[in-house]
């Protein structure tokens, strides 16, 4: 059962979650609808769409404001995001179509596993740190490489930087989604014992 309030819809990291999905557009036409493309503009927005992904559940967390709404807007948001973002700036081809697939696969896994366990009954499983920390990196890294194709004085650097980023963040990434599958094991046994099935 939900906790007293979290059947609330109006809260800050509701409408935080609403404002980071509304950007996506913009991101997109940053990218596409300008001639030429304004590349450090839409990795400047990619940047800032990033570091607000901690705002809302810190928010939540520190004044009491943790919704049911929430709980599924904020990831809802996240997985737009990141495709949108990761997706926009392939087809611009600012970053490498292996590293993009890697993420993207990660991603689509992750997903359909968190949403078969929910179906057959798992208890909810926290996100690990590693996973925490690798969709961070891609918070960081594509915006680099989006930046290292721009005008921006600083591209050859952003350029060396996404490297430096993104390698760790695949191996972080891929690590927390095969940790999951033990983690995964005793969740589904735990809702079922739980649920008496």
């Amino acid at each position: 059962m939900p906790e007293p309030g979290e059947d609330r819809v109006l809260t800050i990291p509701n409408i935080i979650s609403l404002v980071r999905l509304a950007c996506v557009p913009w991101f997109l036409w940053l990218l596409f609808g300008t001639e030429p493309p304004d590349r450090y503009g839409a990795a400047l927005l990619l940047a800032v769409l990033g570091c607000t992904d901690w705002v809302d559940g810190w928010i939540a967390r520190r004044w009491g404001q943790v919704s049911t709404l929430g709980k599924v807007l904020d990831p809802t948001a996240d997985r737009i995001m990141l495709l949108a973002g990761v997706g926009g700036i392939v087809v611009d081809g600012s970053a490498p179509l292996w590293v993009a697939a890697a993420v993207l696969v990660r991603e689509a896994l992750v997903s359909v596993a968190a949403l078969a366990l929910a179906a057959m009954g798992a208890r909810r499983m926290d996100v690990t740190w590693a996973g925490k920390a690798g969709t961070f990196a891609f918070m960081v890294a594509f915006p680099l490489f989006l930046t290292s194709h721009s005008t921006a004085g600083w591209a050859d650097l952003a350029g060396t930087l996404a490297w430096v980023v993104v390698v760790p963040g695949l191996v972080l990434a891929w690590y927390a989604a095969v940790a999951y599958v033990p983690a995964a094991r005793i969740a589904l046994a735990e809702g079922r014992v739980g649920s008496g099935t």
